[in-house]
């Protein structure tokens, strides 16, 4: 999950390296929390949210598959 999001994100920005994907592991549910460069948060978030729900809905197919929950959550600095 980590590395498709990470995967994802690289290819939308413009500073690919200061993307960090940490990962936080519960018993149902992980977390995901996806830091990019400031001036790269419109980039990931994108017209009204949409780029960041098709993240998500990416998220939850692959997650499902698994049977567990995976919430993406986007981190402004």
């Amino acid at each position: 999950m980590k590395d498709l999001i990470t995967y994802i994100a690289k290819a939308l920005v413009d500073k690919p390296e200061e993307v960090k994907v940490t990962e936080i592991v519960g018993d149902q549910t992980s977390v995901l929390e996806l830091k990019v460069a400031k001036e790269d948060l419109g980039k990931v978030i994108g017209k009204q949210g949409r780029t960041a729900r098709a993240m998500r809905t990416l998220l939850s197919a692959s997650s499902a598959k698994i049977r567990k929950r995976t919430v993406l959550e986007i981190v402004e600095e």
